[in-house]
């Protein structure tokens, strides 16, 4: 079964949806009907990561995600956060956030391994080598993901990170070009060979201009990606629009269904 996070900003500046749910009574709206939609876990975030975004401190970040995921969890639903502050994680895992996820992949926090090691969450790790719109050099692009990934893994270890409670993310869009997203999502299978499930984050991003030249025109092909990831083994994708996504992921279990 692939799982669905459904992104839910409360940010002024995201790339496709900033300012929309700045209110919390309405992120909190917003979150119900997603899950209702067919979301398995609600990602709540309170800073942008699009190129150019301006950083915030983890104070304003907790102001605006803490208030919503408190409300989320006392609706029932379940709930990641995406952050790459220590203190923000620690303290929407004792609101009841179930998932961390850091775009950063620890990078960004000294004390986010130490942290998280001591939470009872699960923690997702995208790979990272610069903020979205910076420019990294690869040789071969799933290659060198695939090793620095490895390498996150093994200082998760040292920390004492529960390796049962990890999944790794390429970090589509980070420091990649459409050409290198391309390639690591045609070869998932190699980055799925260290043994951790995979999150695809794939939605609206701008290597699916192709599709829709505006961020809410490309819900179409990001459900696509989400089949075909689902088709690769992917742990789960995370998605802007949960509906289509739904629609996409039933579609191909009822695929594989057929295969007896």
């Amino acid at each position: 079964m692939t799982h669905i996070l459904a992104i839910l900003n409360v940010t002024p500046d995201s790339f496709s949806d900033g300012g929309e749910l700045v209110d919390a009574a309405a992120a909190i709206a917003r979150g119900i009907e997603l899950r209702d939609a067919g979301a398995d876990l609600v990602d709540v975030g309170g800073e942008s990561t699009r190129p150019g975004a301006s950083s915030i401190s983890p104070a304003e970040e907790l102001a605006r995600v803490l208030p919503v995921v408190r409300g989320l969890v006392d609706a029932g639903v379940a709930v990641s956060v995406d952050t790459m502050n220590a203190s923000t994680a620690a303290e929407v895992a004792a609101a009841g956030a179930s998932v961390i996820n850091d775009v950063s992949g620890g990078l960004h926090d000294p004390e986010m391994y130490r942290v998280v090691a001591g939470l009872d969450v699960g923690y997702i790790a995208m790979h990272w080598r610069g903020p979205s719109g910076t420019v990294a050099e690869y040789g071969d692009v799933v290659a060198d993901v695939r090793a620095d990934l490895k390498a996150r893994v093994a200082e998760m270890a040292v920390w004492g990170i529960d390796p049962e409670r990890v999944v790794l993310d390429p970090g589509l869009g980070f420091s990649k070009d459409a050409d290198q997203n391309w390639q690591l999502l045609g070869r998932l299978d190699e980055l799925a060979s260290l043994g951790f499930p995979l999150l695809v984050g794939a939605s609206r991003k701008r290597f699916l201009s192709p599709w829709g030249a505006k961020a809410k025109e490309r819900d179409e092909a990001t459900a696509v990606v989400s089949a075909l990831a689902a088709a690769s083994g992917a742990w789960g994708v995370r998605v802007h629009d949960v509906a289509s996504t739904r629609r996409a992921l039933d579609v191909q279990s009822a695929w594989e269904g057929g295969r007896g």
